[in-house]
């Protein structure tokens, strides 16, 4: 009996370990097209084969090096030796009358993280995760269920926009749009967020437009001076979700960290460094935040910020306890802030008949990693 579980523990360590060395290696879609022609440099390889391997891991969109088939065997023995080729594990695909799917993917560490396919008349955007977890903690938020277990590296959410993309060559399509508002809070894990940013908007690579990529914040203030400072084209949005400093706090601690008034302050630095909007995102909770009283609040708040408020009826997610605002208290809502002057639009819903929510279907599948 001894002997057998002596096996078993032999064999969990044996994975762990296998796993631990795997996660050591970095993946090749964490790399820039600069730091690849870095490597190849380092590794007595010619320059120009960075443009061979971005064609076939981002237009062909290889499996595995071998199929590198103008690529010597030696550079990819070394680049297989050097780097994984990040592959994704679809555990659930779900599919929405409206067209919208949504992936539950494991990774190799078998954790999992969600990415979502959503159809607009303008194109294909998928949304992105960024961490497995989240610890900013807003209150009505499955994604952080379980709180934070790691970062993603740059090529884990690179990879996410790949699986997607080949799921929609079997229909002759293609990514168009990418919004980073998944699981996890993007500039918690900056570094690997903005590579992705620059990976992804390569022309040798998935060629997304900047204008076509937005990033969300829930307003790690620092993270915004910087990201100004960055000066790209890439759409900014913050999750704002309350006009007055109490009732942020309530819905999203990370404001007691980042006080409201300080937060504005960084959004004013941001338009004024880089002469772009910001996108205010809020979502309506039934009796919490969306009383007229809200809105007028809301309107002074951003008065003469250049700036577009997105109204967002928000999912219900079992774990919360927060309730749908009613259509016509939505728009009243949104008549106070036109009747301000303040540009506003109502988010339309996406895939409302599966798990929508952001972090909701990872809570549901995989509870262990969500307690």
């Amino acid at each position: 009996m001894f002997t057998k579980a002596g096996v078993i523990v032999e064999k969990e360590v044996t994975t762990l370990e296998n796993k631990q060395e795997q996660k050591e290696i970095p993946s090749i879609y964490s790399l820039r097209i600069e730091e690849l022609e870095a490597w190849l440099k380092g590794n007595d390889e010619p320059k120009f084969r960075a443009n061979q391997i971005f064609e076939w891991l981002y237009s062909k969109r290889i499996s595995t090096f071998e199929e590198m088939t103008n690529v010597s065997k030696g550079l990819q023995e070394k680049l297989a030796n050097a780097f994984t080729l990040t592959t994704l594990k679809t555990i659930v695909k779900q599919e929405s009358k409206d067209g919208t799917i949504k992936f539950l993917f494991e990774l190799h560490d078998g954790y999992s993280i969600e990415t979502v396919l959503m159809r607009h008349d303008y194109g294909n955007s998928v949304c992105v995760t960024t961490q497995v977890g989240c610890r900013i903690g807003c209150t009505f938020c499955a994604s952080t269920l379980g709180g934070l277990k790691r970062n993603l590296e740059a090529g884990e959410i690179v990879a996410q926009v790949v699986n997607v993309q080949k799921a929609l060559d079997e229909k002759g399509e293609r990514v168009s749009h990418v919004v980073i508002m998944g699981i996890g809070e993007p500039f918690d894990n900056y570094d690997n967020m903005l590579s992705f940013l620059k990976i992804i908007n390569h022309d040798k690579a998935l060629n997304i437009g900047a204008r076509h990529i937005t990033v969300s914040t829930s307003g790690i203030i620092p993270k915004i001076y910087a990201f100004a400072d960055e000066q790209l084209q890439i759409n900014f949005a913050l999750s704002l979700h309350a006009p007055n400093t109490e009732l942020r706090s309530k819905l999203m601690p990370i404001n007691r960290a980042y006080k409201l008034p300080d937060l504005m302050e960084a959004i004013r630095y941001y338009i004024k460094k880089t002469g772009r909007r910001v996108s205010f995102e809020y979502g309506l909770f039934g009796g919490e935040n969306d009383s007229v009283m809200h809105a007028e609040e809301l309107a002074a708040l951003i008065k003469g910020i250049k700036c577009h408020v997105n109204l967002i009826p928000v999912n219900y997610v079992p774990e919360r306890n927060y309730v749908r605002t009613p259509k016509d208290q939505i728009f009243e809502f949104e008549r106070t802030l036109k009747k301000h002057g303040i540009n506003v639009t109502i988010r339309r819903e996406h895939g409302s008949d599966i798990d929508a929510a952001c972090g909701q279907l990872r809570a549901k599948e995989r509870k262990e990693e969500t307690k």
